[in-house]
């Protein structure tokens, strides 16, 4: 093997030198080449002559053929007497060692990508034979608790609607939420723009087939360019007039700490608040760790409340993530993963105002092997509800810092798409860092299982250790208006 590695560039770069037929081996030219060639030949003679002594020959015949073909035919015997000796194995030993170091690498340091689909999560207990048979089940499991008093089903406050690294400049990207599809474009200068997908001049959907031109989206259909920052039509191509009233919805945008977000309020108000911007992601000292996607079918109000719920921590998430997030074997017996378990301790409470659209929530966890004897890690997380769809969950470990932003987006009145970012210091290791995501992400689809099968109840019936959860339902009231939208099922049409 190290002989053909030694040989065959030799024999190439021999083959590239352009000897004339005329030239003999007296010529300097011709005697430093060959020079140069013995004095390779001799270092790795020991191993060519017991291994493969036609290569050799091979190559010291290069020396003198004058013809640029047979410079060629000899470098192919040189391959194929390496491959007669072995060579294939080498080859796939190193070939075998590189794919294991790179799932190597990529399990343990690449950034988390977990996605997951409505029906991917919290559907075991269903069981079904293929994806028709559980779809049906799962439209079943909706149809029969779609009743009682729900609250209205899009809250007033800034929302995700794309993540950033998926929006490049000059694209558009058409995006499902609040029961409506908007066209979401980033301009040649870098900046997103959020309007109504549907051209108010016939109505095609301007994110399919669009084109941005500066800051502006052209419609497919017959032209017209709609300027981002206002919605404004400013040019139809065949008219010479524009009119006033041309014009498509635009939406309030903000892009901070990786996502694009849209203001929604039922009244029509201006943003009451902005988002808080988290300088490390900003300033790119702490590094992109990775992502998880999930969907969801529950009112949205559910997944926020979790947060005030405390109680729930000591129970549902107590179980060691090893033992996965299917609750069918969560609370089974396992002489394998139960000797390791965690340990929660929460307290939750409101910001005052002009802050009182921000709960928070301190929890210390702990990770611990036979029955808290040993702990593995302790870390304290200090979550941020900032409105009804974004949380900051800032982690402090020995390794470093980070933060888990989590963006709850409602797609439809009962679909909600939850996505998780981590970003991280340099010091909390990557390793560990896609462990911590993981993790959260097992306990998470833990909680889907119970969303996707519960039941919403207005009036609950709970114990004084339970008041947390009223003092959360109150001041979540506050992103509902008279207008905000309520849910409606009829059982006999199924109809929204």
């Amino acid at each position: 093997m190290y002989y053909y590695c030694s040989a065959q560039p030799l024999a190439l770069w021999v083959s590239t030198c352009k000897v004339p037929v005329s030239l003999s081996l007296s010529s300097p030219l011709v005697a430093r080449r060959t020079m140069i060639v013995e004095t390779v030949l001799s270092w790795v003679s020991s191993y060519s002559l017991e291994t493969n002594t036609t290569v050799l020959a091979s190559v010291s015949s290069l020396v003198a053929g004058p013809r640029l073909e047979d410079y060629w035919k000899q470098a192919g015997n040189l391959l194929e007497g390496s491959l007669s000796h072995g060579f294939p194995w080498t080859l796939f030993t190193y070939l075998t060692l590189a794919v294991i170091t790179f799932f190597v690498y990529r399990l343990a340091f690449s950034p988390l990508d977990r996605f997951r689909d409505m029906i991917d999560v919290g559907w075991g207990c269903l069981g079904g034979d293929g994806r028709a048979p559980l779809t049906e089940k799962i439209r079943e499991v909706q149809r029969l608790r779609k009743t009682g008093n729900l609250p209205p089903v899009y809250p007033n406050g800034w929302f995700a609607v794309i993540e950033s690294r998926q929006l490049a400049r000059a694209q558009v990207v058409p995006v499902q939420m609040f029961g409506e599809t908007l066209a979401v474009f980033r301009g040649e200068d870098g900046s997103a723009h959020v309007t109504d997908a549907y051209c108010p001049h016939i109505g095609a959907n301007m994110a399919v087939g669009g084109v941005v031109k500066g800051d502006c989206l052209e419609c497919p259909f017959h032209g017209w360019l709609f300027r981002g920052s206002d919605g404004a039509c400013v040019h139809i191509p065949y008219s010479a007039k524009v009119p006033k009233t041309a014009r498509v919805k635009r939406w309030e945008s903000q892009e901070v700490n990786g996502f694009v977000f849209v203001w929604h309020d039922a009244e029509g108000r201006p943003p009451m608040w902005h988002l808080p911007e988290v300088q490390q992601i900003t300033d790119g000292s702490w590094i992109f760790r990775g992502r998880t996607v999930h969907h969801i079918l529950a009112h949205i109000q559910e997944i926020p409340e979790n947060g005030a719920d405390l109680a729930h921590l000591g129970h549902l998430h107590v179980p060691s993530v090893f033992k996965g997030s299917d609750l069918r074997y969560v609370f089974a017996n396992s002489q394998l993963f139960d000797f390791a378990k965690h340990t929660w301790r929460g307290e939750w409470q409101v910001r005052p105002a002009p802050e009182s659209h921000t709960a928070d929530l301190k929890v210390t966890h702990a990770f611990s092997l036979f029955g808290g004897k040993f702990k593995l890690f302790t870390m304290v997380v200090k979550a941020e509800q900032i409105g009804p769809g974004v949380v900051h969950l800032h982690f402090n470990t020995g390794l470093g810092s980070g933060v888990l932003v989590q963006t709850v987006t409602p797609m439809e009145p009962l679909r909600q798409r939850v996505v998780h970012q981590f970003f991280s210091s340099r010091t909390f290791i990557a390793p560990y860092a896609k462990f911590v995501l993981l993790s959260e992400a097992r306990h998470f689809e833990r909680d889907i299982m119970i969303w996707n099968n519960k039941q919403y109840l207005s009036h609950p019936l709970l114990v004084s250790e339970d008041r947390l959860i009223l003092r959360f339902r109150r001041w979540y009231t506050q992103f509902y208006s008279e207008n905000s939208p309520k849910f409606t099922f009829k059982k006999e049409s199924m109809d929204w």
